[in-house]
């Protein structure tokens, strides 16, 4: 495949961009245009521009904030390194509050998509629905990820004020909702190069299916009094546009799992729907591989050394969910002994740290402390904190703390990724792919839809274990166990919050949550504040119920 030529569209449009940001809506069009675009290239050009806004937030704060809220990762600091204001401990411990950095760059970023697209949709006046709709169906999208972060968000229509205020998140969901329904029929149906990444016929239907399996988390009249127990009246929706996708043969569960998620990913792997891509140089954003690397494994993979950050870790729990024989996506975490990695295999060199006691662990007792030893990179399973580090979650900036925590590799480091490039990667990341709609379907089948093209939730988990070489199931999965299937697939890919939210669990007991057990009856942080920018800015709205402002 060619990923120059998606990318080099893209990123010559992303320079021209002037993003509009979250305070001033109402941007002059003619400071970037003076003409109405009248080519299939013009078009292109600007129609690319929408794209982009999201790219720094999905890269990063959004990534963290769905994983580091959940039981997927917890975010510790070493020493006085990486507490960085509690940014990571407020998301881990569920305290976060309406300055934490993550939000506020998310907002910005959904809120800045949203403009670019009513500022686009203003230079197409004119132009055909089909010209259209991929610019409607991506603010659709961006008012989605507002929705669900955020709760009651304003709607920027068409008729949208450069002020608007806030609407009922169940009203935002039917917006949403409406919008991808009528452009629905003008989206391209092609699946090609010159469609990766962008908005599709089948983009919609993934939104939409999401959309309607979490109907009512959405449309509820608060956000603490949904329980998954209430029957969504979308539930078959939901599977009509799951049948959608899987019927219309473009899509499929043939690359193999890991695979899809390396440097080199992107038009080729047939599980993807949407996503959003990356590019060290030109399309930066994506830094996974910088929070997950070992502060002492900088050349592990073969990377050149670009000082990893190494405060994301996976407990315990969550890793012991990848037990399934011969699953492939046991690969995605490292723990226990440490080896060099080659051509994405690891290999069987063993990874050794050459340190001193200091630089080995607070315990170790040999004679001449001072002295050189040759030790084994090994992950713990176990996170233990230092002496009086739990208001920072501090592991200790040595070995012993380095070591702490098992490892994401799901998206595997991009051997040419450096610091002077601000860590970035090449990783393409999904959004909606085609394993996430076979999950969905049999999901929603399980809380009570209408099976269709014979499926069932057993078959379908099955079709889900048999590409990735786990056991089959027998029978039709339990929700709990379609809940830890989902866990398997789509770890670390954000999505985690939204299914905990849906299951009812996002409340529950993990990690280090028992430093603030307030947060075990706090429903009001299935949403996430509004950021204190933002309501300085727009001081007549409120803030979200339960923060204080």
């Amino acid at each position: 495949m060619n990923r120059l030529n998606i990318k080099a569209i893209i990123f010559a449009c992303a320079a021209a961009m002037a993003a509009a940001g979250c305070t001033d809506l109402d941007v002059d069009v003619k400071s970037q245009y003076t003409e109405v675009p009248n080519t299939p290239e013009a078009i292109e050009a600007v129609t690319s521009e929408i794209y982009n806004p999201y790219r720094t937030a999905m890269g990063r704060q959004h990534w963290m904030a769905q994983t580091l809220s959940t039981d997927e990762a917890v975010g510790v600091s070493m020493g006085s390194d990486y507490y960085d204001g509690g940014v990571y401990r407020q998301m881990t411990v569920h305290d976060w509050n309406a300055d934490n950095g993550m939000l506020s760059t998310m907002w910005d970023g959904a809120m800045t998509g949203i403009t670019t697209c009513n500022k686009t949709m203003k230079m197409l006046d004119g132009m055909s629905e089909s010209d259209m709709a991929p610019v409607r169906a991506m603010r659709a999208y961006y008012h989605f990820l507002l929705m669900d972060n955020f709760g009651d968000v304003p709607i920027m229509g068409d008729d949208a004020s450069a002020h608007p205020d806030r609407s009922k998140r169940a009203d935002v969901c039917r917006f949403i909702e409406s919008e991808l329904k009528d452009v629905m029929k003008y989206l391209p149906s092609e699946v090609s190069e010159a469609t990766y990444g962008k908005a599709t016929k089948y983009m919609a239907e993934a939104l939409l299916a999401k959309l309607y399996l979490n109907w009512n988390v959405y449309t509820a009249d608060n956000v603490a009094d949904y329980t998954p127990e209430t029957a969504n009246p979308k539930i078959d929706d939901c599977i009509a546009m799951c049948d959608s996708i899987i019927l219309s043969g473009n899509y499929a569960l043939t690359d193999s799992f890991m695979v899809k998620f390396r440097p080199d990913n992107g038009a080729q792997i047939k599980d993807f729907v949407f996503v959003m891509p990356f590019d060290r140089e030109t399309l930066q954003g994506m830094v996974h591989a910088r929070f997950w690397k070992s502060r002492s494994g900088k050349d592990q993979f073969g990377v050149a050394p670009s000082g990893p950050a190494g405060n994301l870790r996976c407990p315990r729990e969550f890793v012991e969910k990848f037990n399934l024989p011969g699953d492939n996506r046991n690969e995605q975490y490292l723990y226990g002994k440490q080896y060099y990695w080659e051509n994405y295999e690891r290999t069987d060199r063993p990874f050794i740290i050459e340190t001193t006691k200091n630089g080995y662990d607070q315990d170790y007792m040999e004679a001449d402390k001072d002295e050189p030893i040759s030790w084994q990179m090994d992950y713990t399973l176990d996170i233990p904190l230092r002496p009086n580090g739990e208001s920072t979650l501090d592991v200790g900036n040595d070995q012993k703390g380095r070591a702490a925590g098992a490892r994401s590799i799901k998206f595997y480091p991009d051997v040419n990724a450096t610091a002077s490039e601000g860590h970035n990667q090449s990783n393409d990341m999904p959004i909606f792919r085609y394993a996430d709609i076979i999950l969905m379907k049999a999901e929603a089948i399980l809380r009570g839809g209408k099976a269709t093209l014979g499926d069932t939730p057993m078959s379908l988990m099955n079709q889900i274990r048999t590409y990735v070489h786990a056991p089959l199931v027998s029978a039709d999965p339990t929700l709990d166990e379609l809940l830890d299937e989902r866990a398997r697939e789509f770890a670390d890919e954000g999505w985690r919050r939204n299914d905990l939210i849906r299951y009812g669990k996002f409340e529950d007991n993990w990690g280090f949550r028992y430093l603030y057990p307030q947060g075990f009856n706090e429903k009001f942080r299935r949403i996430f504040p509004i950021p204190t920018s933002v309501l300085n800015t727009n001081t007549n709205w409120t803030q979200n119920e339960g923060y204080t402002k």
